[in-house]
């Protein structure tokens, strides 16, 4: 799961695994491969950031269990 940040300034955490589309207007907007959108303050490319350091992170634990 990714934190982020909803416009009103409350953290909800989110499965980067269902993220289909990342909009850059004046707010980021996220849609979900179930058509749930959200509107959030992080820019796309921290978003990026988080999702690619989630996958470093899961990764990591399979390798240190097998």
């Amino acid at each position: 799961m990714i934190q982020l940040t909803r416009i009103d300034g409350t953290v909800f955490y989110l499965n980067p695994d269902l993220i289909e589309l990342l909009e850059a207007t004046h707010d980021t907007h996220v849609t979900l491969t179930n058509g749930h959108r959200y509107v959030c303050a992080e820019g796309p490319d921290l978003i990026i950031e988080r999702i690619a350091e989630f996958r470093r992170m899961a990764v990591g634990a399979v390798r240190r269990s097998a």
